[in-house]
């Protein structure tokens, strides 16, 4: 039987980066697919039955003992998982933790199964989401969005990376056909109930509400909600020219303007409460040391809990960017590259968690977070939950994000103990 440490130590090394630190694992990269190679292997030596839909999730089944391992026994299983890409310059948890508890996980299960501990109702199924972080090809959850329709497929398709190629050319190229792509009404048939281990990608376990004497918190927590948030591309676009022959006064630099907005953001977020508002990536055309840029790309996250209130951020900070440009002899255009509404997560099947986990945590709290998930999108379809493993340093999608090893191995008794009771 592994435990959950071992088996995120047995890909400790693939995709490391020596330039952020931390890992890189875009989607379809050689590290990326190392790692889905890895879930494979694991779960077929497991005795999983193993395949890959049209939308690239990997999935792994349990099935009841003595079934026909078709799809008409396998209708309304519990499925687990979560996904194996990364942001660049990432942390070892955010997605392989989830992966990996879900493999440990079901060896307590199997244990339990075959000393007639477990009985179960209904087949188990452990997963893997493509382009969970939206890495390379800028649309977050893009497999389950897939899944479920949440995105055209000929949107997704024609998404492209920062090399050019296309998501369709990406896909097919690793086994997929871009030509049945899309809502799967056969698999989402298939998912009685979806539960998400996670890292926890904030300092909610750490605060003072939750701590003990000692100034620990508990090592889980059930998910509660997540925050709307959505991703905008804003397009500074100016007049390209000389650095040093171009005087001061006679520029229209789309990089001034894109700095000032940058500064403009944060303002505007600040202003609203429980407002979330991020420029994380800007883009310079041509790029040159030497060179005033011609157009400048930047990319907005906004999030906020009323999907309204991010609606509203959104346009006053696509205002200020028209002022701004106007007044350095710009121009600026706005673009939505993806958008999820808030979502709570179904309530029968939250009290389910609840009680499951408190036999282990008795003090394991309900959290919202800010972070998106494939859980939060599989929840417009099918009931879906989170549990979250408490994250010390409280910092995440950066090397500093931790787990320790107890509250790994409290995660995934935690997981066990509610899918043995959904079983």
């Amino acid at each position: 039987m592994s435990t959950v440490n071992s088996l995120l130590a047995a890909i400790s090394d693939e995709g490391r980066d020596a330039k952020r630190g931390g890992y890189s694992r875009p989607v379809y990269s050689s590290a990326e697919i190392t790692l889905r190679e890895w879930f494979v292997a694991e779960a077929a030596a497991r005795g999983l039955e193993v395949s890959t839909d049209a939308n690239g999730i990997i999935w792994a089944w349990w099935d009841l003992p003595g079934s026909a391992r078709d799809s008409d026994s396998r209708r309304g299983a519990l499925v687990t998982g979560s996904h194996l890409d990364s942001v660049p310059g990432g942390g070892a948890f955010d997605g392989p933790l989830g992966v990996a508890s879900a493999l440990a996980a079901f060896d307590v299960l199997a244990a339990r199964e075959a000393s007639g501990d477990l009985q179960r109702n209904r087949a188990l199924a452990l997963t893997v989401f493509p382009e969970e972080e939206g890495s390379r090809f800028g649309v977050a959850c893009l497999g389950s969005r897939l899944l479920t329709g949440a995105i055209d497929p000929a949107k997704a398709l024609s998404l492209r990376d920062a090399q050019g190629n296309t998501f369709a050319d990406v896909a097919a190229a690793n086994g997929l056909d871009p030509a049945l792509m899309g809502r799967d009404e056969a698999t989402l048939a298939l998912i009685g109930d979806f539960i998400e281990l996670h890292v926890e990608q904030g300092r909610g376990l750490n605060t003072e509400e939750f701590t003990d004497a000692a100034g620990r918190g508990p090592a889980v927590a059930i998910g509660s909600s997540i925050l709307g948030h959505g991703r905008w591309r804003l397009s500074f676009s100016g007049q390209g020219n000389h650095a040093g022959t171009t005087l001061m006064i006679d520029r229209a630099d789309p990089m001034v303007a894109a700095a000032q907005l940058v500064v403009k953001v944060r303002e505007v977020a600040r202003l609203q409460a429980d407002a979330r508002a991020t420029v994380g990536r800007l883009e310079p055309v041509p790029g040159g040391t030497n060179v005033i840029a011609s157009r400048v790309d930047l990319w907005l996250d906004v999030r906020h809990p009323d999907d309204a209130v991010t609606a509203m951020l959104v346009e006053k900070i696509h205002g200020q960017a028209q002022k701004i440009a106007a007044f350095e002899g710009c121009s600026v255009a706005l673009t939505e590259e993806s958008l999820s509404g808030t979502v709570n997560f179904d309530p029968a099947l939250t009290r389910a968690l609840e009680k499951s986990v408190h036999r282990l945590v008795p003090g394991a709290p309900l959290l919202p977070t800010g972070a998106g998930h494939d859980a939060g999108v599989l929840a417009a379809e099918v009931p879906s939950g989170m549990i979250y493993v408490r994250n010390p340093s409280g910092i995440s999608h950066s090397p500093e994000e931790y787990v320790e090893h107890d509250d790994a191995d409290a995660g995934v008794a935690a997981l066990a103990d509610v899918l043995e009771d959904l079983l």
